[in-house]
């Protein structure tokens, strides 16, 4: 499953919104160094409860919208649904 999400770094907490069928996340990390990127697989990881393994960004690591391949079983509605209620 590959969703596009739409990343702002330096917020003050770490959480999804689904905004006009956007998928937005809010992370605490700055930008710099892949910070952001590297909380946003751990806050999908713990948030689905899966492996790190299974989450890669596939475009944007340098950018604020990102394509993230996640290997699940889920479908896509089950997985924003699940991101956003508890992530």
């Amino acid at each position: 499953m590959i969703l596009e999400i739409k990343v702002f770094p330096n917020s003050g907490k770490s959480e999804f919104k689904l905004d006009s069928s956007q998928l937005k996340c809010y992370l605490k990390s700055s930008p710099e160094k892949g910070k952001a990127n590297q909380e946003l697989v751990k806050l999908i990881s713990k948030t689905l409860k899966i492996g790190q393994f299974d989450i890669s960004i596939l475009s944007g690591m340098t950018t604020r919208i990102k394509k993230v391949r996640i290997n699940t079983e889920r479908n896509k509605d089950e997985i924003v649904k699940c991101l956003c209620l508890n992530g």
